[in-house]
């Protein structure tokens, strides 16, 4: 829902004199959705929104598409010549000095990056710093109301006991048959999902060996695929609720077809799980000391520890991505490998912390969510934290 007084004080505490919004065929998805029109059709003309600091927004729209905002307050502007469009931006900004837009310098942060090069450039010809919106972002599409916060937490019950489900489902078709596939823990899970009223955009992830060593291994079917006593297996999973606005769980366990867990997977385990443990303090340990806390830090943190282990060329993502209405969300994501996540970590948000160190026999991942409350608290949410491997045939 759109709500100008909200915006212009998040204006204001971020130090912007306006925030410059546009779209062009729906290629501004954020955009959209902070101006409330996720679920209206994409225009087929360039619009124009600028929300000051203080005062009145203005709207610049086309001569064909005239009422294509009309749901948003503020004076209205019609263009129809690009000289026109170009004069109509010019007052848009008139007497800004610095304005906010989804942009990211050098490409940085692509996740915000959505205007064009050349609309950036026409901006700044007109003496107007143009400077990230990511955080403005965060707190109208990214942060969680208290409906998506109880959401998360329904998901995140069926996501957490969909393991138990998976390492019985092994268990029983290791000794009744001797083994069973990728593809059918798979299916299990998906069951669990529907019986619960979980949805999905794609189906878990299930890695056996080898195939858990790809990080982003897609489920499949051949002879590798194949689980069997000895083996070792990835079970990555997201789902949210089956409803209107709800947001994702995203979770990774491992576990190992035998009644104990060799040495070789525990050690390496034992590696993950600390970095896990690491990015984890990183947060708590900022907003107890109400410290602001960037996203590339808890990366750093969680790296820190797999390098000191000496894996880490094998920890080859981030340590965790923002999480939302999608699984990969447009908050602040935990990275200082791909991106230098500038973004601050906001309350009520939520992100993964997932590292994993990937061999070829084997990877390990270990996925929680985090989600900063409405009071700046931190919870771990996922279930209780995975702390060794689990032994499915025990």
């Amino acid at each position: 829902m759109f709500d100008l007084s909200a915006i212009q004080q998040a204006l204001r505490q971020f130090g912007f004199d306006g925030w410059l919004l546009s779209d062009f065929r729906g290629s501004n998805v954020l955009a959209r959705r902070v101006l409330g029109m996720g679920e209206m059709p994409a225009t087929s003309r360039r619009f124009f929104y600028c929300i000051p600091s203080n005062g009145e927004p203005k709207r610049l729209v086309h001569r064909i598409e005239t009422g294509a905002i009309d749901h948003l307050p503020g004076s209205k502007t019609v263009y129809l010549k690009w000289q026109e469009l170009e004069a109509g931006i010019a007052s848009l900004v008139g007497g800004m000095k610095r304005v906010a837009m989804e942009y990211s310098p050098r490409n940085g942060n692509p996740y915000v990056s959505r205007v064009d090069a050349g609309t950036i450039e026409l901006v700044k010809s007109l003496g107007v710093e143009v400077a990230s919106s990511g955080d403005l972002i965060q707190l109208f599409e990214a942060a969680w109301d208290d409906d998506q916060i109880r959401m998360h937490f329904e998901a995140e019950k069926v996501t957490d006991s969909a393991y138990g489900v998976s390492w019985k489902f092994i268990a029983d078709e290791i000794r009744a048959r001797g083994e069973t596939t990728e593809i059918a823990v798979q299916q299990t899970i998906m069951n669990h999902f529907a019986r619960h009223n979980v949805t999905t955009y794609h189906p878990p992830i299930v890695g056996v060996g080898p195939n858990s060593g790809d990080p982003h291994y897609e489920t499949g079917t051949g002879a590798n695929t194949t689980i069997r006593k000895g083996d070792f297996v990835l079970i990555d999973l997201w789902g949210k609720l089956d409803q209107p606005r709800s947001v994702y769980s995203d979770l990774t366990r491992t576990g190992f077809v035998g009644d104990s867990v060799p040495a070789q997977f525990t050690e390496v385990f034992k590696v993950v799980a600390a970095a896990r443990d690491a990015a984890i303090e990183c947060v708590k340990s900022a907003f107890a000391a109400k410290r602001p806390l960037q996203g590339w830090e808890v990366d750093d943190a969680c790296r820190a520890v797999i390098v000191a282990a000496g894996y880490g060329d094998k920890f080859v993502h981030r340590t965790g991505h923002s999480i939302g209405q999608e699984v990969h969300g447009n908050g602040a994501n935990m990275d200082n490998l791909e991106t230098h996540e500038e973004r601050l970590v906001l309350p009520r948000t939520c992100f993964s912390v997932e590292p994993g160190i990937y061999l070829p026999e084997f990877g390990v991942r270990s996925e929680i969510n985090v989600l900063v409350g409405v009071d700046s608290e931190v919870h771990v949410t996922g279930g209780a934290l995975q702390t060794a491997i689990v032994p499915i045939l025990a």
